[in-house]
């Protein structure tokens, strides 16, 4: 099929292919988790563009893009954090509003982010992070439980927890966030500085909090570690979706990893 054109709102002076035949697969089923019409700012910057989406209940999706598609920007309004504020449209998880609640509020219906940045807090031993975690209802998963998914931070449960591996700590971050009771799972950049065999335990573990019923969405430069493991992906360009489909159509379409992900 010729590819048609495509008008970018950011810019209408160019031209994109036209990937709408594989957008938008999942709309005809009921949403667990939407958003819906999203715009969100910086200050004066414009940086999350009317971002709209769906994700099914236990389903991995891959929220993917160049540096400054504004990935992260949309993990972080979703959780509701301080910035970027949203200044128009809705957030929505299991027939629950989160657009009109703050960051903690919105914790308590179920989302749980993991930054990129892990946020262990220093001079607390991996045990007391995850009992940190645990003060408030609603509660998660047990200690027990938590150990079981991930024994080597049963191992390590004693020691301090920002003087954990980089995989170690990435462990810690996700299993906080178990520690809680979540229904969707935020996670920016898990990947980033790992070797690739610890990049294999994460995915483990993400299939296995998947057959749990917890939703995933993952935000991850390597595009295709994170394509191999979604079951639908995002793309998004300048703030705005130009992909809305498949994972696995994404793996397939080279015209569209290059035109949206080649870096």
């Amino acid at each position: 099929m010729a590819d048609e054109k495509l008008i970018d709102p950011a810019d209408h002076t160019r031209e994109k292919r036209d990937f709408s035949k594989f957008q938008n697969v999942a709309a005809t089923a009921p949403a667990y988790f939407s958003v819906w019409d999203m715009h969100a700012y910086y200050g004066e910057s414009y940086i999350v563009q009317g971002v709209s989406f769906t994700v099914h209940e236990g389903e991995i999706l891959a929220l993917l893009g160049r540096n400054g598609a504004g990935k992260t920007s949309t993990l972080r309004a979703i959780a509701r954090m301080d910035d970027p504020v949203i200044t128009h449209g809705e957030v929505w998880l299991d027939h629950k509003s989160l657009h009109d609640k703050k960051s903690y509020e919105a914790a308590q219906l179920g989302m749980g982010l993991v930054p990129e940045d892990r946020c262990i807090i220093q001079g607390l031993t991996v045990e007391e992070n995850l009992q940190l975690a645990q003060i408030a209802e609603p509660v998660g998963w047990s200690l027990d439980r938590i150990y079981e998914l991930f024994p080597r931070l049963k191992e390590r449960r004693k020691q301090e927890g920002t003087t954990l591996s980089g995989g170690e700590q990435q462990m810690l971050a996700i299993a906080r966030a178990l520690a809680r009771d979540i229904k969707v799972l935020l996670l920016d950049e898990p990947y980033e500085g790992l070797a690739p065999v610890i990049v294999d335990e994460i995915e483990k573990t993400l299939n296995i909090i998947k057959e749990q019923g917890i939703t995933t969405v993952i935000v991850e430069q390597n595009a295709v570690r994170a394509l191999e493991l979604a079951d639908r992906a995002v793309i998004l360009d300048t703030g705005t979706v130009v992909f809305d489909g498949l994972a696995s159509e994404v793996l397939e379409n080279e015209a569209l990893r290059m035109e949206y992900l080649a870096i």
